[in-house]
């Protein structure tokens, strides 16, 4: 679940990380109103979840009231990377002289939580990494035993950090980690923090993904969950109870089974073929969850292609075909061409049952999965 920078932000006050005053606004008059109330220079910052909003123009630096109300309306309303603003933090401006960045995040190859630490701050640390690896220390944590302060010490001199703030570095850091020990967080980050002409240390951004299957015991954190979808496909995933992930590719893929899904996803890729989503409806494939589930492919304006790949086992091959031709028969026009195989009890009954007018059928998993790439290519080209 990924926090909204305002979000994080007042998370990261209240654990004392010095951040700049900011205003929440919906509305041209309600940011008039916060940078009137902060003063001038004011940062006017896109609410969404996309990174490189300051060069897709989601961010912008206003000088007077003019340049505020015009940029208030330009970001209010604007699609940002397909995802509409509906929300801007108003915030003061920070005049600066240096820009870092510090994170924390899994190392899943390690198996332990990792400290990050880079004086290239406020660009792509994505690109950072790419490019110049080398820029970024990093420390490794024992979960075990919790971060050491000479961890962060040790992380934040390793980078290269000016000596006279490099405490107040570590300082950041090391709380930056106890919130995401605390908050079961996936990824937290600040990108930039930026060192004042004073030498004050102010972190000018907050970046904060909290594991979802933890947010039973984080309620202060799931309360935040519905501002915090990523866009109306992820809200809907919630409402319908899916287990629903984008990837970058076009063939969408849906089956009931997480394993049976990821050896779809790698079928998919294998065939030369690109991946558009995981989607896991889960045991059973009644009418309406199948509907539910085509609904949601559907709308992806990735999916080119669809691939239904069902294993029967509870629930037979035959009420599973029964329950894929009803959802079909819902849609006026299906949108995107579907295939699919069944497998499992029952399973040479449902695929005489599936109505070949509406989806492809195919007996193995690998002739499906090649025809859905097919069909996605045809659509390309």
């Amino acid at each position: 679940m990924k926090l909204h920078e305002h979000q994080a932000k007042t998370i990261f006050a209240d654990a004392g990380i010095p951040v700049p005053d900011s205003r929440l606004a919906t509305t041209v008059e309600e940011a008039l109103d916060a940078v009137d109330e902060i003063g001038y220079p004011a940062a006017i910052k896109a609410q969404v979840h996309v990174g490189g909003r300051g060069k897709a123009g989601g961010i912008e630096i206003a000088t007077d009231r003019d340049e505020a109300e015009e940029y208030a309306e330009a970001i209010l309303g604007m699609d940002l990377k397909g995802y509409t603003v509906d929300q801007v933090l108003v915030e003061e401006g920070v005049d600066f002289v240096d820009e870092l960045y510090v994170g924390v995040t899994m190392d899943r190859g390690e198996g332990q939580p990792v400290l990050m630490v880079s004086t290239e701050g406020g660009v792509d640390i994505e690109e950072v990494a790419e490019e110049n690896p080398g820029a970024i220390a990093r420390e490794h944590v024992d979960p075990a035993f919790g971060l050491h302060p000479y961890q962060a010490r040790k992380v934040v001199y390793e980078a290269g950090v000016d000596a006279d703030v490099a405490l107040d570095v570590a300082s950041i850091l090391s709380t930056l980690y106890e919130l995401y020990d605390d908050s079961d967080a996936s990824e937290i980050e600040v990108n930039p923090v930026m060192i004042t002409g004073d030498r004050d240390v102010v972190a000018a951004d907050a970046v904060m993904n909290i594991d979802e299957d933890a947010l039973f015991r984080q309620p202060d954190l799931a309360d935040m969950a519905e501002a915090s979808y990523e866009d109306d496909l992820e809200r809907k995933a919630g409402e319908y109870g899916f287990d629903y992930v984008r990837l970058s590719g076009n063939v969408g893929i849906i089956g009931n089974g997480a394993g049976l899904v990821m050896t779809t996803l790698d079928l998919v890729d294998y065939y030369g073929g690109a991946p558009a989503n995981f989607l896991d409806i889960g045991g059973g494939a009644k009418a309406e969850r199948v509907t539910k589930a085509l609904d949601m492919v559907f709308s992806d304006e990735n999916v080119d292609a669809v691939v239904f790949n069902i294993f029967g086992g509870i629930t037979r091959g035959d009420e599973v075909a029964k329950g894929i031709n009803e959802a079909l028969e819902q849609f006026d026009e299906i949108p995107k061409k579907v295939v699919v195989r069944l497998a499992g009890t029952n399973a040479e009954e449902g695929m005489e049952i599936l109505n070949t007018d509406l989806v492809e059928v195919e007996e193995t998993l690998e002739d499906a999965v090649q025809r859905a790439v097919k069909n996605a290519e045809e659509v390309t080209q």
